[in-house]
């Protein structure tokens, strides 16, 4: 897991993402976008939990988000003192080229695999992250 996380984050692999996927958008901010369009609606506090960052930096970047018209902020239906990110159309197709380019980039490493090894893959590594926010919510405290 140590190595996956150390390749996963290393700031080369964001720079070919964003290449590929042909969209001009810092790598601090792709990130928290694509956050907001796997999570939100979501609050700035929330956000900066998952992304692991410090809550004034991340309001700084969802304001930059917002104002180059891929995101939105609105009040939360449940609580108006919260403003909640939510994606844009413009956001959407972003996170979209976003996710292509990751599929064309893990083509070749995956095209030697057999369906039942990526099938697994699938199934087990949604399990590990499943089971860990378990744990990490409380609620799988035993």
């Amino acid at each position: 897991m140590v190595d996956l996380t150390a390749l996963m984050n290393q700031p080369q692999r964001d720079q070919a993402l964003i290449a590929e996927a042909g969209i001009s958008l810092d790598q601090a901010l792709f990130r928290l976008l694509v956050g907001i369009e796997r999570f939100g609606p979501i609050g700035v506090v929330e956000l900066s939990n998952r992304a692991g960052r410090d809550y004034t930096t991340v309001s700084r970047q969802v304001a930059k988000l917002e104002s180059l018209g891929l995101i939105e902020r609105r009040p939360s239906p449940a609580d108006r003192r919260i403003h909640e990110a939510v994606i844009t159309d413009e956001g959407r197709q972003m996170t979209d080229a976003l996710d292509a380019a990751r599929q064309r980039l893990a083509a070749p490493i995956l095209a030697r695999w057999s369906e039942e090894d990526l099938s697994d893959l699938v199934r087990l590594m949604r399990r590990f992250a499943d089971d860990l926010m378990a744990q990490s919510s409380g609620a799988d405290r035993t």
